[in-house]
């Protein structure tokens, strides 16, 4: 069957979950934390077209009962609710059973124009609060945000990028910007976006600063993440965006 998400505020980046298993119908002996996910991945397949999932910057999980990604050939971010396995890991650093998996909006860093206008008209600069929270994250090279903003009801999709500023006292400095559309009345609900950072200057196995800057409700913000390039991964599918049902994109 199907599950439904029911965080207080939905993901609304996200695509319908996949369930990978059968529910038990007495709802007494329903484990609810099956509805809630417990990682942050990457989905990945290796140069053997083996699916695996990326858990952090070194841990990676050999799903037991899926053979093939349920997202084709993309590489996308994904929430997951796994249990461990006492299976063979099989050169992977743990081997898992995958209770569901729900992609999240996944894109490359937007290109910047010369023209401020352009930039604002494209890419618009309509608030949002980056969300302090676990799937607020840097790593695998990827940037990931939990945001939240006004939604309408009008049905028009928000537009959200990742824009380098091309500080040239600081190459890793990117903003994140949003495009309403007008839709800017409503009320407060929570986004998930991934944007894969590939395009940044390679930082050379050294950890720097990269600085996040956003226009809040309040005003500008700023916070600095962890950032290393990610390294050569055994993986082979091209990286595609993924757009979100009916919200975002």
């Amino acid at each position: 069957m199907r599950l439904r998400s029911i965080l207080r505020h939905a993901l609304v980046a996200s695509v319908a979950i996949f369930s990978l298993q059968s529910c038990n119908n007495d709802d007494d002996d329903y484990d609810y934390s099956l509805l809630f996910p417990n990682a942050l991945v990457t989905v990945k397949t290796d140069a053997n077209d083996t699916f695996f999932l990326q858990l952090d910057d070194e841990t990676t999980l050999r799903p037991v009962n899926v053979t093939k990604s349920p997202f084709g050939e993309k590489e996308v971010r994904a929430l997951v609710n796994f249990d461990e396995t006492e299976d063979p890991a099989d050169g992977f650093s743990k081997a898992v059973h995958i209770n569901w998996i729900d992609s999240i909006l996944t894109k490359p860093i937007a290109e910047r124009f010369e023209d401020e206008e352009k930039n604002d008209e494209v890419y618009g600069n309509d608030p949002v609060e980056i969300m302090n929270s676990w799937m607020t994250v840097s790593e695998d090279g990827y940037l990931t945000l939990r945001f939240s903003t006004a939604w309408g009801n009008t049905g028009t999709k928000h537009f959200v990028n990742l824009v380098p500023t091309n500080n040239p006292d600081n190459k890793y400095e990117v903003e994140f910007r949003h495009n309403a559309y007008g839709d800017v009345n409503g009320h407060l609900a929570d986004g998930l976006v991934a944007f894969k950072l590939d395009q940044l200057p390679d930082t050379n196995g050294e950890t720097v600063k990269l600085k996040l800057i956003w226009n809040s409700f309040s005003g500008e913000k700023s916070y600095e993440f962890d950032y290393c390039t990610r390294q050569s991964t055994p993986a082979n599918p091209e990286m595609t965006s993924v757009r979100a049902k009916n919200f975002i994109n």
